[in-house]
C-alpha cells in the first residue's frame, strides 16, 4: 500500500511537470519499473482497449487493458486511496496522468495492465490555477539581499519600476518547507529539492508563501522555493528558429552567448506602461501559458511585492508578468534582451527560463536614473541581477 500511494504521489508530480519530447526512448527511464509505467496519455484506442502512455523521459509504452483492469481516479495531491474513485477506458482523455500496473515486456514498450491509477488533466489544471491565485494572494518573491543565520531569517528585496527598492524580511523555522531549484535546469515545481535555510545564499532568487505583515515587511512562510538564478542579457546577433537557439552578443562581456529556448521558456516583449510608472498595465496582456515554469509575480492586492506597494509603483515582476507572450520568430536581429537561467557549467551556452525582448527603453530609463554628475546613462553598466534578480525567472508553485 505504502508503495502504491508513493507512486501515486510521483504521479501527480509528474502530471504537474509536464512530458518532455525525446526522438529515441530512453534507455533507464526511471518511469519504467519491471511492473509498472508512470506517464502521460498520448493516445486512445478504445476499440482495442489499448492507450499509448508517454513517460516524462519520452519513452513511448502501450499498455493493454482487458475486462480484469481495474480503473480508479485520484484528485491532484491526494496519496488516500479512500478518495479515489472508479472510471473507466472511455473516460480517459489525452493528457492524463496515468499509473499502470502491470508485468511490462522486456523490450519496455508494452505492459498489459492489472490496475491503471489516472490523475486528469482538468482536475490538475484547476488544482494548478487555485495553487497560483494562492501565490498571487499570499506570495512574495524577490532577490536575497542579506542572511541573518542566528535567527534564520532570510531578507529579499523587490523594486518596483521607478521606486527604490522594498526589503522584505522572511524567518524561516522547522515548520517552513523549504524548496530548492537545481542548477542547470527549467525550473519546475515538481523537481525542487528538499533543502533548509543554510543552503540559501545572497543572490538568489526567492518566493515564499505566507502570511504578511500590515506594512508588507514581514512574512510568515509556510513555503519558500529558491535557486540560484542569474539574469544575462545581449543584442541578438543571429536567430536560429530550426533548433530554437538565439545569438547574442553579452552585455557585459562583449562575447557571443548562445541561448537555447525550450519548450517551457517564456518569452515576453517589453512595453512601456501607458499613464506612468506608478499607474495603469503595460500595454497587451496573455496569461502566462501552463507548460511555463511556475509564474513569478504576485497577483494585485496587498503590499509588498505582486501588488502596489505602500509609498506607490508597482512590483517589477508583476509588470513583467503582465506583458504579451511572443514565439522565438517575434524576435529580430538587433533586439536587446534580458533573460533568467539557473547557470550550469558552460557559460557561454545557457537555456532560456524566462526572456524579455526590446529593454532597450528600460535598461536606458534605468541607467539614467543610476547616472550621476551628468554622466551619460550607459545600458551597458546596468547591474542586470541587482535590477531584475527574482523579477522574473519561475519562482513559485
Amino acid at each position: 500500500m505504502n508503495r502504491t500511494l508513493k507512486t501515486i504521489g510521483l504521479l501527480v508530480a509528474l502530471a504537474l511537470a509536464g512530458a518532455i519530447s525525446a526522438a529515441a526512448q530512453p534507455a533507464n527511464d526511471p518511469a519504467i519499473k519491471a511492473t509498472s509505467v508512470l506517464g502521460k496519455v498520448a493516445e486512445i484506442n478504445a476499440s482495442a482497449g489499448t492507450l499509448t502512455v508517454k513517460t516524462e523521459a519520452g519513452s513511448v509504452v502501450v499498455v493493454s487493458t482487458s475486462e480484469k483492469t481495474t480503473f480508479e481516479r485520484m484528485p491532484p495531491g491526494e496519496t488516500d486511496r479512500t478518495k479515489a474513485v472508479k472510471t473507466s477506458l472511455t473516460e480517459l482523455t489525452v493528457g492524463d496522468g496515468v499509473y499502470a500496473r502491470g508485468y511490462v515486456a522486456a523490450d519496455r514498450k508494452s505492459v498489459p495492465a492489472q490496475q491503471i491509477i489516472v490523475v486528469s488533466q482538468s482536475d490538475i489544471a484547476k488544482k494548478q490555477e487555485k495553487e497560483r491565485m494562492e501565490w498571487r494572494r499570499r506570495g512574495v518573491s524577490g532577490i536575497v539581499a542579506s542572511l541573518n543565520p542566528a535567527a534564520k531569517e532570510v531578507t529579499i528585496t523587490s523594486r518596483s519600476i521607478m521606486g527604490p527598492s522594498q526589503s522584505i524580511i522572511i524567518p524561516i523555522s522547522d515548520k517552513t518547507k523549504v524548496r530548492r531549484y537545481p542548477p542547470d535546469s527549467i525550473p519546475k515545481y515538481a523537481d525542487t529539492k528538499p533543502s533548509n535555510f543554510e543552503e540559501v545564499k545572497v543572490g538568489d532568487q526567492l518566493r515564499a508563501l505566507g502570511d504578511k505583515s500590515a506594512d508588507g515587511t514581514h512574512v510568515t512562510p509556510e513555503e519558500v522555493v529558491f535557486g540560484t538564478f542569474k539574469i544575462a542579457g545581449g543584442t541578438v546577433t543571429a536567430i536560429d528558429a530550426a533548433s530554437n537557439t538565439i545569438t547574442v552578443n553579452d552585455l557585459q562581456t562583449k562575447k557571443p552567448m548562445t541561448i537555447v529556448l525550450k519548450p517551457e521558456t517564456v518569452v515576453r516583449r517589453f512595453q512601456m506602461m501607458m499613464g506612468g510608472a506608478g499607474g495603469g498595465a503595460p500595454g497587451g496582456g496573455g496569461a502566462p501559458p501552463q507548460s511555463q515554469p511556475p509564474p513569478s509575480a504576485q497577483g494585485p492586492g496587498g503590499a509588498g511585492p505582486g501588488g502596489p506597494r505602500p509609498g506607490g509603483g508597482m512590483n517589477m515582476a508583476d509588470l513583467i508578468e503582465r506583458l504579451p507572450t511572443i514565439s522565438i520568430n517575434e524576435i529580430k536581429v538587433g533586439d536587446m534582451i534580458i533573460m533568467s537561467t539557473l547557470p550550469g557549467a558552460d557559460q557561454n551556452r545557457i537555456t532560456a527560463v524566462s526572456m524579455l525582448a526590446g529593454v532597450e527603453p528600460l535598461l536606458q530609463m534605468i541607467a539614467q536614473r543610476q547616472a550621476a554628475g551628468g554622466a551619460p546613462p550607459r545600458p551597458q553598466n546596468v547591474d542586470l541581477n541587482s535590477n531584475f534578480g527574482g523579477m522574473f525567472g519561475g519562482i513559485g508553485p
